[in-house]
């Protein structure tokens, strides 16, 4: 059996449980991080040196990066599934992956940590503002790719919905203004109505 080591409020840790499930490996996941704590800890730092979560362990494998842990699930047991054996088919799956990380969290992070994570006294309204209006511009690149395509990665799901549709389940959760986005809306209500979605999405955000 897996182990997922982190909080289920992280998205990081929201795409290793929604991985695992879709790839139908039973795991227990340990809370960790955040209010829980823990990730300091010799022991946690063992596994992983950075102190962040989540981290995988599959038998004497161990795993910290969620990109990289959801490859690893998807090779090891979602081959034909959700990993994709042509090379430009799995690309073009990697490239949404990088994009999550590179683009759509770091934007929205600034706008969850203050509306979600700080009290309204402490707020930086301009930092949000701006949070918010980059958030957006990258959701319209997402809105534009999915007018061709019923997943991110083609006519299949994969890999890379479980990677980006965390990001766009905490975005339309958020109280934030947001433009009408049907294609996203589309794609993001087919994706998180599959079982393995349920236990990965909590609501409310927190």
């Amino acid at each position: 059996m897996l182990t997922i080591w982190g909080r289920i409020s992280s998205i990081n840790v929201q795409k290793a449980v929604w991985a695992a499930g879709e790839v139908g490996q039973s795991f227990e996941r340990i809370d960790l991080g955040g209010t829980f704590g823990g990730n300091r800890e010799p022991a946690y730092l063992a596994k992983n040196p950075n102190g962040m979560i989540p981290v995988l362990e599959d038998g004497e494998v161990c795993i910290w990066e969620s990109s990289s842990i959801v490859r690893y699930l998807a090779a090891r047991y979602g081959a034909g599934w959700i990993w994709e054996e042509d090379p430009s088919r799995r690309a073009d799956a990697d490239r949404w992956m990088d994009w999550m990380i590179a683009e759509l969290q770091p934007a929205m992070a600034p706008a969850f940590l203050g509306l979600i994570r700080t009290p309204a006294e402490k707020r930086d309204m301009a930092v949000i503002e701006a949070s918010i209006a980059k958030t957006e511009a990258k959701l319209d690149v997402l809105e534009a790719h999915l007018a061709s395509r019923d997943y991110l990665a083609g006519s299949r799901f994969g890999m890379a919905d479980i990677s980006v549709a965390p990001g766009a389940h905490r975005w339309l959760n958020m109280p934030v203004p947001r433009a009408s986005r049907p294609n996203v809306q589309r794609w993001y209500e087919t994706v998180v109505a599959r079982p393995a979605a349920k236990p990965a999405l909590p609501l409310p955000i927190t």
